[in-house]
């Protein structure tokens, strides 16, 4: 499949495949007739490159097998028909041309409607309403991207509810920007594997433009999913956004230090761009300009020779009241996780003998800056990761926006079985609540294909 085209329509016996069925048959006894189509967005795991690719760097996700899979008929009735075969989630229903997106509240609808007002705007109007029901079967707020790709998945239905041709790379970008509907101004990672995702491969996802290119990990080790338990909504907290805005300061006060235009929207990764240097002078250049004490709101004004309403432009919505900002510690965690995942494709694709210990490293040295130079992890994850790291893996990393959700881990294969069992004893069976959910919580996973169409035979 070609990453330009437009992601593919797949035809199942539904009778055959068990999920397809059960969704089908819940779909005919919610709305009384059967659906005219099945889209499917996978969640994802990010194998390093945490927390950069909003600042303009590439990542290097895989798509999980875990997914969004929803069961759609396109009506005329300009009305959106939500249900959810999770009883948790509430049945929902708007007019097309009535979609509000409540960023107090991030219910599961609003993802949703991201998907669907993304595409509306980018056509400028779309007719067709849906009936839709989704199954979710990625573990929800918990860094493994169950909301992207309801995005996803929604973006998806729009198009294609509507008889509309987009790429995958179009979608991936439409969803990445919709999704700040919901006050997440995320990079685009989430959306760009869910769509441009291979079975078999994981991906460097560069930006700018937006392109993605395969990456095989050596063999010998298995990728596995640890859940903390801790649930976490980055849309639900200022944590996200801050680090957002942290590393939009950084960029300006480092390039106004090395004389270079700073006045305009620019990245971190727009800073090394635009001086063209490489990746250890940015790291020098941090340690140079920038002090490890917090910035106060007064001190980055006179920095930069701004008023506190033009510092006020630089903030968004929710983090309008921050009062100081770690300016050398989010910077410091960019450019050294940039290199990481550079490093990491170069191990891929040279295999030298020790490969997986050298990729262990990489993931362990990540989750050390995650946790000390970005204060992105919890108690609970870094307790999991050093389980994990007891258990036999040769590398374990907090994944996904942090604060809580899943860590991954890389284990050889022949501890597998004996890696699970250990983690399962010490971290999940040593308590009642996490134990109720360890089925659910740790598995071993292989990179899985791209968001598709399904058309019952």
């Amino acid at each position: 499949m070609e990453d330009g085209a437009t992601p593919p329509q797949q035809f199942l016996q539904v009778s055959e495949n068990e999920r397809f069925r059960k969704l089908k048959d819940a779909f005919i006894s919610k709305y009384g007739m059967p659906p005219a189509f099945y889209a499917r967005a996978p969640g994802r795991v990010n194998l390093i490159g945490e927390h950069i690719d909003y600042s303009g760097y590439a990542v290097l996700p895989m798509a999980l097998e875990q997914d969004i899979l929803a069961a759609v008929t396109p009506t005329q009735t300009s009305i959106i028909q939500l249900a959810n075969t999770n009883p948790v989630y509430l049945d929902y229903s708007v007019q097309i041309n009535k979609i509000h997106i409540d960023t107090t509240k991030p219910l599961w609808q609003y993802y949703f409607l991201c998907g669907f007002k993304g595409i509306q705007e980018h056509f400028n109007s779309v007719s067709s309403g849906i009936n839709c029901l989704v199954d979710g079967t990625i573990p929800a707020s918990s860094g493994l991207s169950s909301s992207s790709a309801l995005v996803c998945c929604a973006g998806l239905i729009t198009v294609i509810a509507n008889g509309k041709v987009l790429s995958k790379i179009e979608l991936a970008e439409i969803c990445a920007r919709c999704e700040r509907y919901i006050g997440t101004e995320g990079g685009g990672m989430d959306q760009s594997i869910s769509f441009l995702a291979e079975k078999g491969m994981a991906k460097l996802i560069e930006f700018n433009p937006l392109r993605a290119t395969n990456v095989k990990v050596p063999k010998g080790a298995v990728f596995v999913i640890a859940n903390s338990c801790k649930e976490m909504n980055k849309a639900a907290t200022t944590h996200f956004n801050i680090r957002v805005v942290e590393c939009r300061i950084a960029a300006k006060v480092l390039a106004k230090a090395k004389g270079h235009e700073w006045q305009k929207s620019l990245r971190l990764g727009d800073l090394q761009q635009g001086l063209g240097v490489d990746l250890e002078t940015m790291l020098s250049t941090v340690e140079q300009v920038l002090h490890p004490e917090p910035y106060s709101r007064e001190e980055v004004c006179q920095c930069l020779g701004i008023s506190q309403k033009e510092l006020c432009n630089i903030l968004t919505q929710n983090t309008q009241d921050v009062p100081s900002f770690k300016l050398y510690q989010r910077a410091k965690h960019v450019y050294s996780e940039a290199r990481r995942v550079v490093e990491f494709k170069r191990v891929c694709d040279e295999t030298p003998a020790n490969a997986l210990q050298l990729l262990g490293d990489l993931m362990n040295q990540s989750h050390l800056s995650c946790r000390d130079m970005y204060e992105c992890s919890c108690p609970e994850l870094d307790q999991l990761v050093d389980v994990c790291l007891q258990s036999g893996a040769v590398g374990s990393r907090l994944t996904g926006a942090g604060w809580g959700g899943c860590t991954v881990s890389m284990v050889p294969t022949n501890k597998l079985d004996s890696f699970l069992a250990k983690v399962q004893e010490i971290y999940y069976k040593a308590d009642g609540q996490r134990a109720a959910k360890q089925t659910q919580s740790l598995f071993a996973t292989q990179p899985g294909g791209g968001a598709a169409i399904y058309r019952e035979v």
